[in-house]
């Protein structure tokens, strides 16, 4: 039932994630013109309030990965214009792109985080600040963007943090390594889904593993033991609520085997805009729960509001 008749859906802007935002956004759009929608496609730009003034649209699907569509930006442009839209809202997609904030919020929730501490990156490249192994990202990218994982092999901090052209930010999350399995689960309508193990063909589940086909093997559900793959689940939901996110989320885990029962499941982050493409994780375990990818974006349409 479309209670929305004119969607715009914002796709592009200026991110390190820009590519991957313009397809996610075009197969959305794709699918709301097959379920009836009049669909106006908006590469954002700095002049998004006016052209959304302009345009006046029912709804807003935002297709946005990384600034300024996820970090709560946008979020605020389009509780001001009094525009519905969906995902999460102002507040809480500023706390999960803020990784550190997060995981301070989370870890407040009873729900395991990696150990780690937010530092200037020219103090990081300088030397060794976590007996490694051990990662280096920045506090508010998401895809992977920026992210050097640091071996016994590595004698030295990457020394790309002391580039002039580094855009990811003048302090970074260091962690500790954990060993083992990536798993992902999402929220749709409130509910956690499956579970799927992320296996990447070369190296770990970086850009390229993301969102080049064949660069990665999902496996759904998981192999991992009945009540690991529940607690994942539930850690999910938890996550999502702790933060308070709206509409459809996606949690990601590293999962230690090697510790007995579920003290080696540990959440890495909470993405409020998971990427829509051919090659990402929400379709596919949404797919798996019986929920097609026309009827999920139409869901995502229709659960739009302001104030969330």
């Amino acid at each position: 039932m479309i209670r929305f008749n004119h969607v715009a859906v914002l796709y592009g802007g200026w991110s390190s994630e820009r590519e991957v935002s313009l397809r996610s956004g075009e197969a959305c759009a794709r699918a709301l013109e097959r379920r009836g929608y009049r669909v106006t496609r908006v590469d954002v730009g700095r002049n998004i309030a006016s052209v959304l003034a302009a345009l006046k649209p029912d709804a807003v699907l935002v297709m946005l990965h990384g600034r300024p569509g996820e970090d709560g930006t946008i979020q605020g442009v389009l509780e001001t214009l009094g525009i519905p839209y969906s995902h999460s809202g102002v507040l809480a997609s500023a706390l999960a792109m803020q990784k550190d904030v997060a995981k301070t919020v989370l870890a407040a929730a009873g729900i395991p985080v990696p150990k780690g501490m937010t530092l200037p990156r020219a103090e990081v490249a300088k030397a060794h600040v976590m007996e490694r192994p051990y990662v280096i990202k920045p506090v508010a990218d998401g895809s992977s963007v920026g992210v050097f994982i640091v071996t016994e092999e590595h004698a030295h901090p990457p020394q790309e943090l002391f580039r002039d052209d580094w855009t990811h930010g003048e302090h970074v999350l260091v962690e500790k390594y954990i060993a083992g399995k990536e798993l992902t689960c999402a929220v749709f309508d409130d509910e956690a889904l499956g579970v799927i193990e992320i296996v990447p063909v070369v190296r770990f589940y970086d850009y390229e593993a993301k969102y080049s086909p064949g660069a990665s093997k999902h496996i759904l559900p998981a192999p991992v033991l009945p009540f690991v793959y529940q607690e994942a689940r539930r850690l999910t939901l938890a996550a999502h609520r702790a933060l308070g996110c709206r509409g459809v989320s996606r949690a990601d885990f590293r999962y230690d085997d090697r510790i007995e029962g579920t003290g080696g499941l540990v959440c890495l982050e909470v993405n409020t805009q998971p990427g829509m493409t051919e090659t990402s994780l929400v379709p596919e375990l949404a797919a798996h729960a019986g929920i097609s990818f026309d009827e999920l974006v139409q869901w995502m349409v229709e659960d739009a509001s302001l104030n969330r």
